[in-house]
């Protein structure tokens, strides 16, 4: 399948933009986050060989795709390609309804902007091939942050993969299949 079959258009084939179905984008963010399509986003990113980011985005019209196991598992296979991570690292992650939160180490010679779009790109595309949705899968855009150097990966790793039992999903993180992080030992039988 070709790359060309997945304009970045709506159903209706328009251009994509922060204004959907009369609902602004920055509407549906947490409070203190920024319009993701805002070019305030873009002021002041650069890509730092080494340093780790805490990087979220959401599905398109923050449709709960991934309340699906099929679709979840397509999208978790893209995201764990062994060829999307030779130059940098993933270190925990978490796979949502509608949006996926991780952990990247950027490696030498790579950008956070072209790790992120290859990430969406290849999910899209097995979610895609799947045949599972026909629609836009994620929104344009992500938030990230630069974590400092004091600050515990290894919490900010706990945070993430506890918000499935934040959000009502399950009640410890353990039942939830759709995250990993390289500090986790769980059982062989775990999934």
């Amino acid at each position: 399948m070709s790359r060309d079959c997945f304009p970045y258009t709506d159903a209706a084939n328009r251009p994509t933009g922060t204004v959907r179905a009369g609902i602004h984008a920055s509407s549906m963010l947490p409070p203190g986050w920024a319009d993701p399509h805002s070019r305030h986003l873009r002021t002041g990113r650069h890509s730092r060989s080494g340093q780790v980011y805490l990087v979220t985005f959401t599905t398109a019209g923050r449709n709960r795709y991934f309340r699906d196991a099929g679709l979840a598992d397509a999208a978790v296979r893209a995201f764990l390609d062994p060829r999307l991570w030779t130059e940098s690292g993933l270190l925990a992650w978490v796979l949502m309804p509608d949006h996926w939160h991780g952990l990247l180490e950027l490696g030498d010679g790579d950008s956070l902007s072209r790790r992120i779009q290859s990430l969406k790109a290849n999910s899209a595309r097995c979610v895609h091939r799947a045949g599972l949705v026909d629609a836009r899968v994620w929104a344009t855009g992500f938030h990230d942050r630069a974590l400092r150097s004091e600050e515990g990966l290894e919490d900010m790793a706990r945070y993430l993969v506890l918000n499935p039992v934040r959000a009502g999903l399950v009640a410890r993180a353990r039942d939830y299949p759709y995250w990993d992080a390289i500090w986790a030992k769980r059982n062989p039988g775990d999934s």
